[in-house]
Formats: C-alpha cells, sequence, structure tokens
C-alpha cells in the first residue's frame, strides 16, 4: 500500500453555490503532477446538427464523386482547325464564343425544364424502391429462409411416399427390356439407306 504525501493533496472548498463554482477557477495542481502544456478553457457548446435537412453540394464543386467526369467536354474536343488551311481569326474566336454559349445556355434552359420534375420523379423512384426493399423484398426473403426447412421437409416426405416408389417400379420394369440387333437387320438396313 502506497500513502500519499501531504505536500500532493490539494484542498477543495465544498460549496453550495452555482454561480461561485462556475466564475472561479479549479485550483491547480500539485507541481510535481502539472504538465507543462496549459490547460485549454472550456469549449462552447456545440448546436446538435440538424440531420433532417440535407445540406446542398457546394456551388463549386457539384460532382464530387466524378459521376459525369465524361461530360467535361471543352471546345477542343469538338472542335479544332489544322495549321495550313484555317480561318480568320475572328471568325475562329466567334465559332467558338458561338460553342461556349450555345452549349451554356442550351443546358441551362434544358435543366430549367427538365431538373426539378426529373429530380422529383429520382428521389420518388428511390424512395419507392427503398421502401418496396424494406418493407416487401426482405420480409419475404426472411420468411422464406424461415418457413423452407419446413417445406423442404414436407415435399421430401411427398416425393419419398408418392413419386419415389413409382420411379422405382418404372425402372424395374425397364431393366427386364433387352434389346439385340442381328447382324442380318443390319445389312438389311443399310441396303436401305444406300437405295
Amino acid at each position: 500500500m502506497m500513502m500519499v504525501n501531504d505536500d500532493s493533496l490539494v484542498e477543495c472548498k465544498i460549496d453550495d453555490s452555482d454561480e461561485e463554482q462556475m466564475n472561479t477557477p479549479p485550483p491547480p495542481p500539485p507541481p510535481e503532477f502539472a504538465s507543462k502544456a496549459s490547460t485549454p478553457g472550456p469549449k462552447p457548446p456545440t448546436p446538435p446538427a440538424d440531420p433532417a435537412t440535407p445540406t446542398p453540394t457546394h456551388m463549386a464543386n457539384r460532382d464530387p464523386n466524378g459521376i459525369n467526369r465524361h461530360l467535361k467536354v471543352e471546345v477542343s474536343d469538338v472542335l479544332a482547325e489544322p495549321t495550313a488551311p484555317y480561318s480568320m481569326d475572328g471568325v475562329w474566336i466567334h465559332s467558338l464564343v458561338g460553342f461556349e454559349r450555345t452549349r451554356i445556355w442550351t443546358y441551362r434552359c434544358l435543366t430549367l425544364l427538365f431538373a426539378v420534375p426529373l429530380a422529383f420523379l429520382c428521389g420518388f423512384l428511390l424512395a419507392l424502391l427503398a421502401c418496396l426493399r424494406v418493407w416487401v423484398l426482405v420480409p419475404c426473403l426472411q420468411l422464406s429462409n424461415t418457413f423452407l426447412p419446413c417445406l423442404r421437409s414436407l415435399f421430401m416426405c411427398a416425393v419419398n411416399v408418392f413419386i419415389s416408389p413409382f420411379c422405382l417400379s418404372l425402372a424395374l420394369c425397364c431393366t427386364q427390356i433387352s434389346i439385340s440387333l442381328a447382324n442380318k437387320d443390319w445389312n438389311r438396313k443399310r441396303d436401305e439407306d444406300t437405295v
């Protein structure tokens, strides 16, 4: 058993008032137990995150998983002139600007028309699939896994009582059948085939 030295004990006053305890800092530990790092102050409580509202994707990176990496098309991927026959600089610049603006504004107009309805449709289909999986598919699989051993034993009893004796009798009847071909029958068949 180890005895504690009186110098390492810390005296703490017990007071029932909550205000004094919150405003007064705790007494410092004895020098042999004190660390060299400063003690961090109390952190303010963080409000709980609301999981019900999804946070929108950051505007700069709308495809963080790279699902549509193949759609990052630049003008140089579609339009390019060789060095020998080329158009005037003004035509080339206006063509590039026209291409980019047409692509961007067509995409914006189409998303204005179709993005929200298709997002609702995708959300509805995913919710429907999740609901069917949770409430129909998985319970049916679990019930079938529960009842299949019982059904298997009933099926095996039915097979052993009704089908197995019939197949065994049929097999015994068929073992008595023998087919023998004589050489003359074989020659006659060959002559008929040549004619």
